[in-house]
């Protein structure tokens, strides 16, 4: 139960957050949000820093620095260029691809044994979201090289997140690690990446005086709900729930992103509403 309620948790911090992100995507570049949102996300999480023994596992640690720097600064980088290009309904969508992969390469990788119930959730999400994705629900038609670079970014955000979630797994069930430890070690791992791949950024963002008071409260609002609660919650659930069973719950986020629709001008018609509702009864047959 655990697992399920930190599922539930992260999936509504993640679809409120992103809403925000893609309006702070506006003003400011992708990779300036994601190196905000880690930066700032890391000094919340500073004193956990404290409880970490960084020399007593050294393998675990590197770890969960290499699945930060995959997730956290590649995949969200993706993620919030896909959200600025083809919105937050649709990005978050894409996420509901995460279970059938993930509950592939849990197989593949980790060995981890799902009955055939699970296999048959994933397969109704993913059925599902492809084709959520193919509703036309846009008012404004963006050209179809501007949908086809969305897309790949979203699909791109999806891999590097499940190849990361697995090295966190393999660390949370096979040491001493908390998920809140893990977490901060991810986000530290990622913030320190992201400064030196894009310092020019960094410093432009710091420079950066056209985001009013309201914006950084927005985005403040953003990186605790969608970063450190958000990957926090993800962390408890990969910590009690194998991959796949995971990634299932998390896939909810197009029913919860389907009450802010309307605020971002994305029209949703019945097949939209029928096809998220059939992704939710994909998650409630992996539960049953």
């Amino acid at each position: 139960m655990i697992g399920f309620f930190a599922a539930i948790s992260a999936v509504l911090s993640w679809t409120f957050a992103c809403s925000i992100w893609r309006k702070a995507s506006e003003k400011l570049l992708p990779r300036q949000i994601n190196i905000y949102k880690n930066l700032l996300a890391s000094i919340f999480f500073l004193p956990v820093v404290l409880t970490i023994s960084w020399f007593s596992d050294v393998f675990s640690i590197f770890v969960l620095m290499v699945s930060g720097i995959v997730g956290i600064s590649i995949g969200d980088t993706l993620y919030i260029n896909s959200l600025k290009i083809i919105g937050t309904r649709k990005t978050l969508s894409f996420e509901a691809l995460t279970p059938i992969i993930a509950t592939t390469l849990g197989r593949l990788s980790i060995n981890e044994i799902y009955p055939q119930k699970i296999w048959l959730g994933s397969l109704i999400v993913s059925f599902s979201v492809l084709m959520i994705v193919r509703q036309n629900t846009f008012q404004k038609e963006d050209s179809r090289e501007i949908n086809i670079l969305g897309i790949l970014c979203a699909l791109g955000s999806v891999f590097c997140a499940v190849f990361a979630a697995l090295m966190s797994r393999l660390i949370l069930i096979s040491s001493s690690l908390t998920p809140l430890q893990t977490t901060e070690i991810r986000l530290l791992s990622a913030s320190i990446f992201l400064v030196l791949i894009f310092k020019k950024d960094f410093l432009d963002l710091l420079k950066n005086r056209s985001i009013t008071k309201k914006n950084h409260s927005s985005l403040v609002l953003s990186t605790l709900l969608g970063t450190n609660c958000g990957i926090l919650f993800q962390q408890i659930v990969f910590k009690f729930l194998p991959i796949g069973i995971g990634w299932t719950l998390l896939s909810l986020s197009p029913v919860c992103a389907l009450f802010i629709s309307k605020r971002e001008g994305d029209e949703i018609n019945k097949l939209t509403i029928f096809y998220s509702f059939l992704s939710f009864f994909g998650v409630a047959i992996t539960l049953i």
